[in-house]
């Protein structure tokens, strides 16, 4: 067991997020067993969970546009998704073989209309703070493994974002799964500059 400075991030592990889902990472199932294994190294396990409003400003069909377009915010540039882990439905749901008792914490993120959430710590405008931050903060924690979905959106915003509040941060990659090769590569990037390391 890791001592009371070391937090696991287990990142967006949902139903919309796996093979089946409206947003679904290839292999986003194949994480769960090894993830619920790690569990057991920690004393703080805090699990993330997209959730989202129907009609939210990041889908594509508030838009009347193509998923995966992009469109401007008033906070910068935003990939417009299909419909996604909207609040209550079962696609929101974590997937029902990822443990959920161990966690102390759920952070529910993208649940204001109008500015999508990737990070665990920041909305995306890059100021409305989800409260993580504070919280670890507050329990002492000074070092965190992320793992989850997806490695080149949410799990690699919410690493960075760590690193930048001070966090030591490692991302476990083998239980972790991405969306594509290109914004894999331009995240694996991002981290790297950010302090951020990766492994396995």
């Amino acid at each position: 067991m890791r001592g009371p400075e070391d937090a696991l991030i287990v990142i967006d592990v949902q139903n919309d997020f796996c093979p089946g889902g409206r947003l679904a990472v290839t292999g986003g199932d194949e994480i769960v067993g090894g993830i619920n294994a790690l569990m057991d190294e920690f004393s703080v396990v805090v699990l993330t969970q997209d959730w989202h409003p129907a009609g939210h400003s990041s889908f594509a069909s508030t838009h009347g546009a193509e998923p995966f377009s992009m469109t401007q915010m008033p906070y910068g540039p935003q990939v417009l998704w299909p419909d996604h882990c909207i609040q209550g439905s079962e696609g929101a749901a974590f997937h029902p073989d990822l443990r959920t008792d161990p966690a102390q914490m759920i952070v529910r993120k993208g649940f204001r209309s109008e500015v999508d959430s990737y990070s665990a710590f920041f909305e995306n405008d890059h100021v409305t703070p989800t409260g993580l931050g504070g919280y670890l903060t507050a329990r002492g924690v000074k070092r965190l493994t992320v793992v989850g979905l997806a490695l080149d959106y949410c799990v690699n915003f919410s690493a960075v974002d760590g690193a930048k509040l001070g966090f030591e941060v490692t991302v476990q990659q083998g239980l972790c799964r991405a969306i594509a090769d290109d914004s894999l590569a331009e995240a694996m990037n991002g981290m790297a500059a950010a302090g951020v390391s990766v492994n396995g």
